[in-house]
């Protein structure tokens, strides 16, 4: 059996020439290895251009798929994550998409390098562009679902920018997937089991590819099934604690006296309270119901024993109110709602990925790819719904109630499920060959996006409906609702039954129904390109290549009726967003050698290229890109690069249709209670004085209902944003390529970038201008002025995509790799760091500077480091991913971790420990067999906790660089295959009944005609077998045949 340990030539010869890290070393399993004196031109992501040499002016990480199986990775997704390159910021996973707007659409995987987001990095699959993926408006970005990670051989990332080649979006660098070739039969089952429930992940996918001498294909079919993770599933989701602390230590939290415990803060159900009842609590009052007789059975005093001139029905008392801290934690909010919200969505996916390559003749060979995936991810999540459309309702039209009071009443529904079903198909046609010493390649590339979504929704007609007939004391009389068409029914809005969830079908029917949108998303590219040698040189070969793209974007999305209508309660809303983009592109490179074999340089190459733009939605632009490559002498080299890049605008920002959304007064109007936040030093005297003129009453301090967020595309304002990306590094090779070390500065300058301007920057920026009357952007929108309930807060805020930000970011880049052969093994060990130093945006010129690096999410610190013993056929790795603490402390008013409460000075976290996740791997081979076993967290890592006031689910700080599911442990077996490397066919999968009673696990993809369980032809696959079998029933691991 080939050792798994010996690193293909050619690989390893790319690593320690570029002087980076494989992370781990690419394995390059379906190549021929050629003889030590061959000489193959390649060429790598960054440059058109085809060489022998491997140097490059740009640090490059190549990631294998092979290796980072071992360490328990199971998506494209997560592979890209462990380049310092993406981990260094937090990333849009399916978890992280649940409950949040992101583009994409609920269950979307990408990627995006430095901390620039996904839209300006740019991803490629064997070199060309593959289109966007997902659902809703927003979509502009590849969806790393889309591939199966069995279909990838390694992983490319150009840390640098590449407009001058590639085009739009390459800002922040370019991630080249390079799918698997050759020769190989395999079928493989994969079943990951979490210590504890929540989170599985099941995965079985058959490889087929033949090489033959007019040329080869591959065909890979995937299927994967990751159950839901619900919050009550981990304990550091199913409660969120405010993790308050006082002086000496000891925590501040109310105590819930049902536990004993301290209290969940979540979200309330009950009645909220005004009027004269509030001020005899000192204000801030709720009533909860007593569903258990907790209350009752304990002595507490409800509003009918207190005496305070107000009286409801039976079973309601006093809770979370300002007179009585301790009140706080009487109210029971963990609603059995909660455990069943989603953390990690259910997803489904199935897709196909075929490439195939067919040699015409001698100098002309034809290639094709063809991807279709479809995506199912459906959610689970519960919502508040409240009379918020009406004044509170007054004692005497409420049955029951009776005194000095008003009433908001709040319901809780789990009526909030969503599901998306992504109908992705990408194909590639072209062809390549050589004329002279000149190679051309010819390709188009068309991609289609098919994406559905649905939601559930509260009818805003009939919230309106309900809401009007309470407030005026009238039931219904057959009326029907506007757009949802349905008969009034009665809601008894203070029924403590219906508050807590449990209502009649008729209710549900009246209230509740579903949304449906679509989105789809088209890209057509063709480019074309040349590469050969223009002319000699002393030291060498001048290379060049020249090429042109055309390349068209279209969407359209649909949001569903009542999105459209605004008859959605409570959520965004939007209009039909639909565009297209044309965009024509012609491009040069060229590699001088420009000197070799003198004093102090050894060789010294000068890389130039360039690309004119023609964009029809604002114009045209050139860019350019100059690196160069000295080696001084053997073994050590300096590279530097300087270039220009661009992102022309995505579709959703040019056509973005009055998408809405909300914001609290709070969030947004700096005039509400501005007396006392002036008094307080939190506004300036121009704010102050601007709310004054404003004629904003003193009195102005309860924010009332939410504010209308209107945000819509920048067609015909918008235009490029450009940047400047600029690096130097130092390598360091060893003369026997035992060891290598790079070091790499960069710094990324975006101007003219594309931003949301909307909400609280426009009002903010409003009231904080010297000519308060001539000022633009107070144009923008409007006030309620309601001197009956003072309400005097923000009603239509009107925003849009502008060219207005500025960032810029900066850091360092570490790679260190050692190699080595002895007599009793291998050793490798790397390590990839990386070190932000600056990461800050201005909205404006005049915005105040604000470096994030060290923010939650945005780790100054980040690395992994691996290190791999084997001998002979056995090897076992270790890897630690590290991050840097952080902390979002400047974000608030103290800009430390103290806060006030009960006028006592309490302490808060909002911040990240340093973190590290182990995982350990081992392999070996018997006879016809690889077996490979590793646990990842190994030591069980939990996400950092944090309090209620930052970005957490439960109290788990909710970045992508955390793990949410837990302790891995990770089994598998591997097929034997026989010498020519093909399955044999009595091996495909024997005795499935068997596997599937003790696994629960249902392969649809297998053969139909199943061959029998060759027991006594090979009894010692058997053995192996039944030894897989009995691992997994006994550690629930994962599990591959």
């Amino acid at each position: 059996m080939e050792n798994r340990n010996t690193l293909n030539r050619l690989s390893q010869g790319i690593i320690v020439a570029l002087g980076i890290s494989a992370a781990p070393f690419v394995s390059a399993q379906d190549t021929v290895e050629k003889d030590a004196d061959t000489v193959e031109q390649i060429s790598v992501v960054g440059s058109r251009i085809r060489t022998d040499s491997f140097a490059n002016d740009t640090p490059i990480d190549i990631i294998s798929v092979a290796d980072a199986e071992g360490e328990g990775l199971k998506t494209l997704g997560e592979l890209l994550r462990t380049s310092t390159a993406a981990s260094g910021s937090s990333q849009i996973t399916a978890a992280l998409t649940v409950g949040y707007v992101t583009d994409g659409g609920t269950g979307a995987e990408t990627v995006g390098l430095r901390g620039l987001g996904p839209n300006r990095t740019l991803i490629l699959l064997n070199g060309r562009r593959a289109g966007p993926a997902g659902t809703r408006g927003g979509v502009s970005a590849f969806d790393l679902n889309s591939i199966p990670l069995s279909a990838v051989e390694r992983v490319e990332i150009l840390k640098d920018g590449a407009s001058a080649l590639y085009g739009s979006d390459a800002v922040a660098g370019v991630i080249n997937i390079i799918t698997k070739k050759g020769d190989e039969k395999t079928i493989n089952v994969d079943i990951s089991q979490p210590m504890e429930s929540g989170g599985e992940d099941r995965r079985v996918n058959i490889s087929f590819g033949e090489e033959y001498s007019e040329g080869s294909f591959r065909v890979t079919a995937d299927y994967r099934k990751v159950s839901m993770l619900r919050r009550g599933d981990r304990d550091y989701f199913n409660c969120t604690e405010r993790l308050q602390f006082n002086q000496d230590g000891t925590r501040a939290d109310p105590i819930d006296p049902r536990t004993g415990d301290y209290h969940c803060s979540e979200a309330g159900y009950g009645l909220w309270l005004s009027g004269g009842v509030n001020d005899a609590y000192g204000r801030g009052l709720n009533a909860a119901y007593d569903y258990d007789n907790f209350f009752a059975n304990n002595g507490f005093e409800s509003f009918n024993d207190a005496n305070v001139g107000f009286t409801t029905p039976e079973g309601w008392y006093p809770v979370s109110f300002n007179d009585n801290y301790e009140s706080e934690g009487w109210w029971d909010l963990n609603h059995p709602f909660l455990g069943q919200q989603t953390v990690v969505p259910e997803t489904q996916n199935a897709s196909i990925y075929a490439t195939g390559d067919y040699n015409l003749s001698d100098g002309v060979t034809l290639y094709g790819e063809f991807i279709y995936s479809k995506r199912k991810t459906k959610t689970d999540d519960y919502r508040q719904f409240w009379t918020a459309d009406i004044p509170r309702l007054p004692t005497d039209v409420l049955d029951g109630f009776d005194g000095d009071g008003s009433v908001m009443a709040v319901a809780l529904t789990d009526h909030f499920s969503s599901e998306i079903e992504v109908d992705y198909t990408r194909g590639v046609i072209g062809a390549t060959g050589d004329i002279g010493f000149w190679t051309w390649d010819l390709s188009y590339q068309y991609s289609h996006n098919d994406g559905k979504y649905g939601q559930d929704i509260i009818y805003d007609d009939a919230m309106w409906m309900a809401q009007s007939n309470a407030f005026n004391g009238v039931g219904c009389s057959g009326e029907v609702t506007e757009f949802s068409g349905n008969t009034c029914v009665d809601i008894p809005w203070t029924d403590p039954n219906f508050l807590y969830g449990d209502r009649t079908p008729a209710q549900e029917d009246f209230l509740f129904g579903r949304d449906n949108g679509k989105t789809t998303y088209d890209q057509q590219t063709l480019e074309g390109y040349v590469t050969g040698d223009l002319f000699s040189l002393p030291a060498g070969e001048v290379g060049a290549a020249f090429g042109f793209q055309i390349q068209k974007d279209e969407i359209e999305d649909t949001p569903g009726e009542h999105t459209l209508n605004g008859n959605s309660w409570g959520l965004s809303g939007g209009g039909i967003t639909a565009g297209d983009q044309l965009t024509k592109a012609i491009y040069a490179e060229v590699k001088i050698p420009l000197l070799e074999g003198i004093t102090g340089i050894e060789r010294l190459d000068l890389t130039a290229s360039g690309r004119w733009n023609d964009v029809d939605t604002y114009g045209n632009d050139t860019t350019f890109k100059l690196g160069m490559n000295w080696s001084i002498v053997d073994g050590v080299s300096v590279r530097a690069s300087r270039g220009t890049s661009f992102r022309a605008p995505a579709l959703y920002e040019l056509y973005l249709a009055e998408q809405t959304g909300f914001s609290g007064q709070l969030s947004v109007d700096p005039c509400l209670d501005y007396v006392s936040e002036f008094e307080a030093g939190n506004i300036t005297d121009t704010v102050f004085a601007n709310c004054q003129a404003d004629g904003i009453p003193a009195d102005y301090d309860q924010g009332g209902s939410s504010a209308l967020l209107i945000t819509s595309g920048g067609e015909g304002r918008l235009s490029a944003e450009t940047s400047v990306a600029e690096g130097i590094g130092l390598v360091l090779t060893s003369p026997e390529d035992t060891y290598a070390f790079s070091i790499d500065y960069f710094n990324i300058e975006i101007s003219n970038e594309i931003d949301n301007l909307g909400g609280a920057d426009i009002v903010d920026r409003c009231y904080d201008s010297i000519d308060f009357e001539n000022e633009p952007l107070c144009n923008l929108f409007t006030r309620r002025n309601d001197s009956e309930t003072n309400d005097y807060g923000i009603d239509v805020v009107n925003g849009g995509y502008v060219n207005i930000s500025y960032q810029r970011v900066r850091g360092v880049d570490y790679n260190f790799t050692y190699d080595e052969e002895f007599d009793w093994g291998n050793v490798r060990f790397r390590v990839e760091h990386t070190m932000q130093i600056e990461k800050y945006g201005l909205l404006f010129e005049d915005s105040p500077y604000n470096n994030e690096v060290g923010e939650n999410g945005l780790p100054k610190h980040t690395g992994v480091a691996r290190l791999t013993y084997g001998k002979d056929d056995w090897s076992i790795t270790w890897t630690a991913s590290y991050f840097d603490s952080t902390n979002d402390y400047e974000y608030y008013g103290s800009e430390t971790n103290t806060t006030t409460l009960n006028d006592e000075t309490v302490t808060f976290i909002d911040e990240t420990r340093w973190t590290t996740y182990h995982a350990v791997s081992g392999s070996f081979a018997y006879e016809d067999f690889d077996v490979i076993v590793g646990v990842a967290n190994l030591f069980d890592e939990e996400p950092p906790r944090i309090s209620a006031s930052g970005f957490e689910l439960g109290n788990a700080a909710l970045f992508s660089q955390y793990d949410f599911i837990l302790k891995l442990n990770r089994f598998l077996c591997i097929l034997p295959r026989s010498q020519n490397g093909k399955v044999p066919k009595e091996y495909y999968f024997t005795g499935k009944t068997y596997f599937k009673e003790l696994s629960d696990v249902i392969i649809q993809s297998l053969p139909s005609k199943e061959p029998t369980f060759p027991v006594k032809e090979d009894e010692n696959y058997f053995k192996w077998f039944e030894i897989c079998i009995k691992f997994f029933i006994k550690t629930r691991t994962i599990f591959r045949v």
